[in-house]
């Protein structure tokens, strides 16, 4: 994450996340959005783990639906004064059954992987059952979030560049739109049956375990992979990441398989599971004071998700990464992160204020972004005096950025006026499988 909300991804995730803006993992250093220069909410980055195998061909076959599949999304007002936090509603189910509760105010994240709601946002009347680690017993323990813990139960810590979150992995459905992600492990972020934070994962920052410091109420990652840690957890038990919770609610670090990993719920779809297009309208220079966009599922499932002829720029296969070409200088960890409020990158010709660039005027610049098939798109962008903006009382900007140690992260400016997809790891598309984005 980069700084602030959109956390970082998640993931401490096997090296990745360092500096996130607001919701996924990257690196970078922490800013917060409302102008201030310490540590906040979240940002996101692509994971470095092995991206988790799936059943969609690696062809350009791919399956049409007719299922409803636009989600709304918006910026507006947020905890702290944060700027640009893109937020939706997610709906929580009991799996198989009708008890569900719509969550509002999660952030929208292409930096991260899998949905993370703080506890205390659930009501009491929708328990969820525990996941069991990959060290623990089989089957689902069952019991409410505020139920005891029967044991071998799966804890996670999600690093971001500001802090930690930290909870049980339950199951869900997930429900977005006309589709449905059924019986996936999702994240709860301060799950009361797993009370005691591993010393690991504490000492990774700031505790980011409420609605105020997380700055929503919760996280849903869509970005390039399916799970969010993949095969490096899978084969191995990672510090900060999964854990075996006992019924004291001591836990130790854990291997986890695949299917007990927090999932993307996109990728779980039964239709238009092969990526998201974030639509946002562009805003004038000054700011706006909410935005109203779309978020679709699918990429060319539907007439309204057809790639057409946006530039595809393949990730990483391992990361997701693409890289940026600015003044001169390469940025081999680069990706589109809705997840961080601001650009986050290093110049050293920007004043700063705080650790966000605040230039006497605005400042007009462009880079490329390179992808690993070769192509590459050129982008103009915008720096404003952040001291200004932020003052202007808006909470939506195009052209607010701050300073990152490496990388670059191009948060939610960049997706003002444009049409951004950002397709999964594996799954066909009529542009050969993810990971890559198009705009």
């Amino acid at each position: 994450m980069k700084p602030t909300p959109s956390l970082c991804a998640l993931l401490s995730v096997c090296t990745v996340l360092a500096a996130c803006g607001g919701g996924g993992g990257g690196s970078g250093s922490t800013a917060t959005a409302s102008g201030a220069s310490a540590p906040a909410g979240t940002a996101s980055a692509p994971v470095a783990s092995t991206p988790p195998a799936v059943s969609s061909p690696s062809s350009t076959s791919v399956p049409q639906s007719n299922t409803p599949n636009v989600q709304p999304i918006v910026v507006h007002a947020a905890p702290r004064l944060t700027r640009n936090m893109l937020t939706t509603s997610v709906t929580v189910c009991q799996p198989g059954t009708d008890n569900c509760a719509t969550i509002d105010n999660i952030q929208v994240d292409t930096g991260s992987h899998g949905l993370r709601i703080v506890a205390s946002a659930l009501p009491a009347t929708l328990p969820l059952n525990a996941v069991p680690s990959g060290s623990g017993v089989s089957g689902g323990i069952s019991g409410g979030i505020s139920g005891g813990v029967s044991g071998g139960i799966s804890g996670e810590c999600a690093v971001f560049g500001s802090g930690y979150a930290w909870g049980a992995v339950r199951s869900a459905d997930v429900r977005m739109a006309g589709q449905l992600a059924a019986s996936i492990p999702i994240h709860l972020i301060a799950d009361p049956s797993v009370p005691s934070v591993p010393a690991d994962c504490a000492a990774s920052g700031p505790s980011m375990l409420t609605v105020d410091t997380l700055r929503a109420n919760g996280i849903l990652g869509v970005g390039v992979f399916a799970a969010d840690c993949g095969g490096a957890c899978a084969n191995a038990a990672l510090p900060r990441w999964y854990y075996n919770c006992d019924a004291s609610g001591a836990c130790q670090a854990s291997a986890q398989p695949l299917a007990q990993q927090v999932a993307n719920p996109v990728n779980r779809f039964a239709l238009d599971n092969n990526g998201v297009v974030i639509d946002l309208p562009a805003i004038p220079d000054g700011g706006a004071l909410t935005v109203s966009g779309s978020m679709i599922f699918g990429i060319d499932t539907q007439a309204n998700n057809t790639l057409g002829s946006a530039g595809v720029l393949k990730g990483n296969s391992q990361t997701g990464y693409v890289s940026t070409t600015h003044n001169g200088q390469t940025f081999s960890q680069s990706y589109l992160d809705t997840g961080s409020n601001g650009l986050f990158y290093r110049d050293t010709q920007l004043p700063q204020c705080g650790l966000w660039y605040c230039p006497s005027s605005t400042q007009a610049a462009s880079a490329s972004i390179a992808g690993t098939n070769g192509a590459s798109n050129t982008v103009t962008f915008a720096i404003g005096n952040s001291r200004a903006l932020f003052a202007s009382g808006n909470n939506a900007f195009n052209n607010i950025a701050g300073a990152a140690a490496s990388g670059f992260d191009w948060g939610l400016p960049f997706f003002f006026g444009r049409r951004v997809y950002t397709a999964i790891a594996s799954r066909a598309t009529s542009a050969g499988p993810g990971p890559y984005y198009a705009f």
